[in-house]
């Protein structure tokens, strides 16, 4: 896949395209066959962001190599850091939020991509509503019947309360963008739903919101697929810890703790049944 230079080195293919001031971040580990079609999407975009910041996690493949080739190809759009030690999704976002120098942030996962316009109209509704500290979207998923939003419609925006979040995550990590200046940080101590345990924690002190178009494409299944999402019990005991650590911050209390820890176990039972009946 070859991929245009950024216009700070005297290309012309982005002359026309604003830079808002975004830094997107992606945590790659072992990405080679797919951080190339991450980054196509952001150097898509209709509105660039000023910087993407790439952070190797210890990789074992050709991932490293292919970042650095990417930083050279868009110089002064990307920076890559190479962390020592893999040590997992959440301290790799951490490297690149402390690294990051525009007031918004998005995320985005190394195997996913955006909607052409995703970094337009999310931007564009957030500077117009500075109450809103974050927001998320919609998504699409390869092999289902969702496809990306027409965005020439009108964008629904629903303002998601702590106790509503605690229900059900709203927010998929590669549709969200927040602002940089917030203090909370991704758990490094948890593996598995530390981007529900920060949402969550946001959410107790400041306005989130959920935004209606499909602006994001997951190439895989949020649950049972591949990477992390393939160790569905896993992902469960994230989520009974996310709450655990609500209740030691008394954040809940003790008997919402415990209604929210049997109603998560039963989305767990009906999920792993629905994979059984599919038969795999």
């Amino acid at each position: 896949m070859a991929l245009t230079s950024s216009n700070k080195s005297g290309n012309t293919a982005f002359e026309n395209k604003q830079t808002v001031p975004v830094a997107v971040i992606i945590p790659c580990y072992n990405c080679a066959l797919t951080i190339k079609r991450a980054v196509e999407s952001i150097l898509n975009q209709t509105a660039l962001p000023a910087e993407v910041i790439l952070i190797d996690d210890a990789s074992t493949d050709d991932t490293i190599q292919i970042l650095e080739e990417l930083a050279t190809q868009l110089c002064g759009l990307i920076k890559v850091f190479k962390l020592p030690f893999n040590n997992g999704p959440s301290s790799a976002r951490n490297v690149g939020w402390v690294n990051a120098t525009q007031p918004y942030i998005a995320f985005l996962d190394a195997d996913d991509s955006w909607h052409p316009q995703k970094i337009e109209v999310q931007y564009g509704w957030m500077h117009k509503n500075p109450q809103a500290f974050l927001s998320a979207h919609n998504y699409a998923v390869d092999g289902s019947a969702e496809h990306f939003t027409n965005t020439s419609e009108e964008i629904i925006a629903r303002h998601i309360p702590f106790r509503r979040l605690l229900l059900s995550n709203y927010f998929s990590t590669p549709t969200v963008m927040l602002k940089r200046a917030l203090q909370e940080r991704f758990a490094e101590d948890k593996r598995y739903a530390e981007d529900y345990l920060l949402w969550l924690t946001i959410a107790c002190n400041y306005d989130c919101y959920f935004l209606t178009p499909a602006l994001a494409r997951l190439h895989k299944a949020p649950y049972g697929d591949s990477g992390l999402s393939a160790n569905m019990w896993g992902m469960e005991k994230g989520e009974l810890d996310t709450y655990r650590r609500l209740f030691e911050r008394r954040a809940v209390s003790f008997w919402i703790y415990l209604v929210l820890s049997l109603f998560s176990l039963l989305k767990y039972v009906l999920r792993i049944l629905k994979r059984l009946s599919k038969g795999y």
